[in-house]
């Protein structure tokens, strides 16, 4: 693969992967006992452990574990959740995991720091459609924020701070002809978005489902739709592994990637089990899933929106200039 894993390499890229979760994982959390997997065998099965997140845009890696996609491919698949990169990238870092999930910025500024990952599968995508996409700002009924443009010198809440949510909210501002730089990003955790958007804590929110349908149930308005308005085809996120795992078990990282593709697609076409589907490691209300809007599961990374994050995100500052975008994939 793409470098040598020596115990000096390995120290650093715990201590980066530490900082990056730090800055762009979103909230801290514990692998719990599920993420001891080591990538062994069960019967004719290889053994792998993946960290996701509660969230819509894993629905498929669920749904593959259910439909038996990944058994057909080799692989038990063994979920663990967690609230974001914090405990995720150091899980798959140091081999507690064999893949993980993340948005594209995360990945990109991983790759900065030297941290030993590579995205293998896509994961979430824009939906494409402005109108109705699974991530959208938000503001309270009575607000005089009409567009994009008008979030100029307002303060809106992100998730975490200087990664892909402050990167497309920029540059959906920028293209309606705003004032980007002058936007004021507070951050905060999406289930507490709804309720500081209603009490006036901030004027507007980027959230994403099932807290967008949420706040619009609320009388809130969705004013842009940051992801399809960076790019229609944007990949948000996607699964990855590490540098090790990859170069040790090529087979079983190509029979994840292959087994992940696959259930993107199953869920593309079976929206209604996708939707069931996020009872099983949520705490989505059925009929909260019923309304929301699912992002898309693309069966391929679109390359050109990855590059375009990359742009974006050096030019924001949010990620070093100088990333070799090839060294983001992993070589199958």
């Amino acid at each position: 693969m793409r470098r040598s894993w020596t115990s000096v390499v390995l120290t650093s890229a715990v201590t980066g992967a530490l900082a990056l979760a730090g800055c762009g994982g979103g909230d801290g959390g514990s692998a719990g006992a599920g993420a001891s997997g080591t990538g062994g065998a069960s019967g004719d099965l290889t053994v792998v452990s993946v960290g996701a997140i509660p969230i819509v845009d894993v629905a498929p890696l669920y749904l593959g574990v259910e439909q038996g996609i990944f058994a057909g491919h080799g692989l038990q698949v063994e979920p663990f959740l967690a609230q974001g990169g914090a405990a995720i990238v150091p899980a798959v870092v140091t081999g507690q995991a064999q893949f993980g999930f993340s948005n594209i910025t995360s990945l990109l500024q991983a790759e900065a720091r030297g941290v030993p990952l590579a995205l293998v599968a896509p994961g979430s995508g824009a939906t494409g459609d402005p109108k109705a996409d699974f991530a959208a700002v938000i503001v309270r009924s009575d607000s005089p924020v009409q567009n994009a443009a008008d979030l100029a010198g307002r303060s809106v809440a992100i998730n975490s701070i200087n990664n892909i949510s402050d990167t497309v909210v920029r540059e959906a501002v920028r293209q309606a002809g705003g004032d980007a730089a002058s936007v004021k990003f507070v951050e905060l955790p999406f289930p507490n978005m709804v309720a500081a958007v209603a009490d006036g804590s901030v004027d507007a929110a980027f959230t994403v489902e099932p807290f967008a349908t949420v706040g619009k149930g609320q009388g809130m308005r969705a004013v842009t739709s940051p992801y399809t308005q960076t790019d229609p085809d944007l990949t948000v996120a996607g699964y990855f592994t590490s540098d090790k795992y990859a170069s040790e078990n090529p087979d079983a990282v190509k029979a994840f990637a292959a087994a992940m593709v696959e259930s993107q697609q199953y869920a593309t076409d079976h929206p209604d089990e996708a939707r069931a589907v996020l009872s099983s490691y949520t705490q989505i209300q059925p009929d909260v899933a019923a309304a929301l809007t699912l992002p898309k599961y693309p069966t391929e990374i679109d390359r050109n929106s990855v590059a375009k994050l990359l742009d974006l995100g050096v030019k924001d500052g949010n990620v070093p200039d100088g990333v070799d975008l090839d060294k983001v994939f992993a070589d199958l």
